[in-house]
């Protein structure tokens, strides 16, 4: 790995005096700017040669293209113009020019290439595919090194993890040059937060409060990162040669608290290793993701939960009663499946109601994934009788019949049997996660239950703080509580196994 790259603010205000605000914001967590010309409104683009003067940060110039993501839609000869006029009239004092300037590949102006070589402004060149991977990255970067002075620059959209991991593989020969490397979209996120295993020069972020002008044209968000999270979370300029990767992989893993959790113990306890996401429609490919990067743990959630198990060396006792991992660590002597789900979900669950035992108790468990099966063994740890609901009985019946449980379809259908069970209700799926909207049937899966306030519900889902079937049996008058406790308890368990196996690396 070369020296740490360079962390990049893109900027996409609609004026230079609203980017020059934003470089002021997050100075701290920067090293570089790069102003995106092509979000200007018409009448700033009189003034760009201004602005490296009025924020004193390395500045590179881009103006964008339509069909390389931008929104740059005048012709190539007024693009020229632009560029032209930014990059006329040198300082002598450097820091009053831009300090480089992007080059698309096939933009080839000799005149402005000179200005730029002479007035000591680098040239990035280059290449974007908003569609597809790229692949030979060694052989499309050396095609692009038309002078010694060029940093060549690929972008591109994965289509599956897989494409990310042979992006790895092939940016580990490029240790020795000098390039850009990343994969756009949220499947290429651990690209940016491990730029440095990508051999990238640098690493793009956004400011939080523009996220949403990061879109391809299919509006697909781009998967930056924003610069205060990269290093408050995830310690970015902290990772080096000697950092020891761990991370979270799921379908879609749209929202997750791990890496927040996991990175602020890594750092408490003095760990020189980072935890972040790496999403994976089939776990065979987030396996695959991890070997090759050599992750000595990570954590596993839905789907693919149940589905992991076949791929593992070992597994944990309770996995084997459960039927379901949620976290992997990579031995000396193999790689190890463990469920901290069940005992976490049991600690809070006693915390929650105050019960040291459910004997007595009928529960209901709404959901029959692999969160699922780990709840319904902490249920029959704790003495209690259950009745598994799920929308395909078959998958009921399967978490069911492990511990002597009950099944029924989860519909209204089935209404006197929830009604039996429901001392307590645990609700297991993903539904009302993310949704801040009301109560309806697409995010509350008791959407045909109406609580008569004497039920103890728990929401293993976190975010939102209060999930629509949360805020219906509150409503009503149930305690309630969401899935964090679970979290921080699972959460607890997992992390001493990361320690260990990193104590013993």
């Amino acid at each position: 790995m070369l020296q740490r790259p360079l962390v990049c603010l893109c900027l996409t205000g609609k004026t230079l005096e609203e980017d020059a605000e934003l470089v002021n914001k997050y100075r701290h967590y920067i090293d570089l700017v790069e102003l995106r010309a092509d979000f200007l409104e018409e009448d700033e683009l009189l003034n760009l040669r201004d602005f490296p003067s009025m924020i004193q940060v390395p500045c590179i110039l881009t103006i964008r293209r339509i069909n390389d993501g931008g929104h740059y839609e005048e012709g190539e000869a007024a693009r020229t113009i632009l560029f032209a006029r930014a990059l006329s009239f040198a300082e002598t004092d450097v820091k009053k020019n831009f300090a480089y300037v992007d080059f698309e590949e096939d933009f080839h102006v000799s005149s402005l290439q000179d200005a730029a070589l002479a007035f000591g402004t680098k040239i990035i060149r280059s290449f974007h595919d908003m569609n597809n991977p790229v692949k030979n990255l060694k052989e499309k970067l050396d095609s692009m090194r038309l002078t010694g002075f060029e940093i060549p620059k690929i972008a591109c959209m994965p289509h599956t993890l897989a494409d990310v991991t042979n992006m790895f593989k092939e940016a580990a020969s490029l240790s020795k040059s000098q390039q850009i490397v990343c994969a756009m979209g949220p499947l290429g996120f651990p690209t940016r937060i491990l730029a440095g295993k990508m051999n990238s020069y640098l690493t793009y972020t956004t400011a939080a409060e523009l996220m949403e002008t990061m879109k391809v044209n299919n509006g697909t968000a781009i998967g930056h990162i924003d610069p205060k999270t990269l290093s408050s979370v995830y310690h970015f300029t902290q990772l080096d040669k000697d950092t020891k990767y761990f991370g979270i992989t799921g379908w879609p893993l749209k929202v997750t608290s791990s890496p927040k959790m996991h990175n602020k113990k890594f750092e408490v306890n003095g760990m020189n290793a980072v935890f972040g996401p790496f999403p994976a429609e089939n776990i065979e490919d987030a396996f695959h993701f991890a070997k090759i990067l050599d992750i000595k743990g990570f954590a596993v959630t839905v789907p693919h939960k149940e589905h992991i198990i076949p791929l593992l060396d070992d597994v944990s006792e309770n996995v084997k009663k459960i039927g379901a991992c949620n976290t992997v660590i990579h031995h000396k002597d193999g790689w190890k499946g463990y469920n901290t789900d069940a005992p976490g979900f049991s600690k809070a669950l006693q915390e929650f109601t105050g019960l040291k035992t459910l004997k007595g108790k009928k529960v209901a468990i709404i959901g029959a994934g692999g969160a699922s099966r780990a709840i319904a063994y902490a249920i029959h740890e704790l003495d209690g009788q259950a009745c598994v609901f799920n929308r395909t009985i078959s998958r009921a019946r399967l978490v069911a019949e492990m511990y002597g449980f009950e099944y029924a379809t989860l519909g209204p259908e089935s209404l006197a049997k929830l009604h039996e069970y429901s001392d307590i209700i645990v609700q297991t799926t993903s539904k009302g996660m993310g949704s801040a909207e009301e109560p309806n049937q697409t995010n509350d899966p008791l959407y045909f239950y109406d609580f008569d306030g004497k039920e103890m519900l728990y929401d293993i889902v976190y975010v939102p703080e209060v999930t629509p079937v949360m805020k219906r049996a509150g409503e009503a008058g149930c305690k309630v509580q969401n899935g964090l406790t679970m979290l921080q308890y699972q959460g607890d368990a997992q992390f001493a196994l990361y320690k260990e196996v990193y104590e013993n690396a």
